[in-house]
């Protein structure tokens, strides 16, 4: 076995050590916050850094291609499960904060307040979504609240019932909406993906129910849960933010996914 597909025992995954370069992705919060006091060129920073540090980094110490030990416990993964615990917090307050600062500060034109909020949208779906991924497939009932409550932050809620039921069934088949179909541009891919996947997430939710003999309004439907938090989330923005405030939201949402 060469170094390079090394299995690293337990006991070395529950050092923090080992777990802090993942840490690196809350240093995106308080460069947001950065940013948007600073305005100007600073506001690139957001969607660069997101997209290209880590990569850069990558490049440059090399990839890290060890395994984790498949007996690892969550206790073993406690410094990596506490990064995405986090998170949801910071990406709460960070988003609602900026939603009320952005619209208030002189220094920042319209552009650079749509732009600011293009930035937050990369980090609220490049780290945010990935996070709620993780979450989604815990057995934690309050983690899996956790995930809802990032996806709902970004206006996909239903991408939990389309990632479980029907993405994880049909991969790469065409009752998989959410793979593009070959040679598929993303101008193409993207408003039918938002359109398909919401339907065929409802339409497996309301599935599962129906084998119980249950209709699609029963209350276990978790698309009520997605309504309320999404509901909750605009009206939130728009009390924060006033109607400038819930059009960036809807503008880092729309980046996001």
């Amino acid at each position: 076995m060469t170094s390079a597909n090394r299995i690293v025992p337990p006991a070395e995954l529950a050092r923090i050590s080992r777990a802090l370069p993942f840490w690196m992705s809350l240093g995106l919060i308080p460069l947001a916050w950065f940013c948007a006091i600073q305005g100007g060129w600073t506001i690139a920073l957001m969607p660069l850094v997101t997209w290209y540090l880590f990569s850069l980094l990558d490049a440059a110490v090399g990839l890290n291609l060890d395994n984790a030990d498949l007996e690892a416990t969550d206790e073993d993964l406690f410094w990596y499960r506490l990064i995405t615990l986090i998170w949801v917090p910071a990406q709460v307050l960070t988003v609602f904060g900026l939603l009320w600062y952005v619209p208030r500060a002189d220094h920042l034109g319209t552009a650079e307040r749509i732009f600011m909020f293009f930035g937050v949208g990369v980090i609220t779906g490049t780290v945010g979504i990935n996070y709620s991924h993780e979450l989604m497939h815990q057995k934690n009932r309050a983690e899996r609240w956790l995930a809802d409550i990032l996806l709902a932050m970004v206006l996909y809620s239903h991408f939990r019932s389309e990632h479980l039921l029907v993405h994880h069934r049909y991969v790469a088949t065409p009752r998989d909406t959410v793979t593009a179909h070959y040679n598929e541009g993303f101008h193409r891919f993207y408003p039918r993906v938002l359109r398909q996947s919401l339907r065929s997430a409802f339409r497996a939710e309301a599935q599962m129910l129906a084998r119980k003999d249950l209709p699609w309004t029963d209350l276990g439907n978790p698309f009520f849960r997605y309504w309320a938090l999404q509901g909750g989330f605009l009206a939130l923005a728009l009390l924060v933010g006033g109607w400038s405030g819930l059009g960036l939201f809807v503008v880092q949402a729309g980046t996001a996914i």
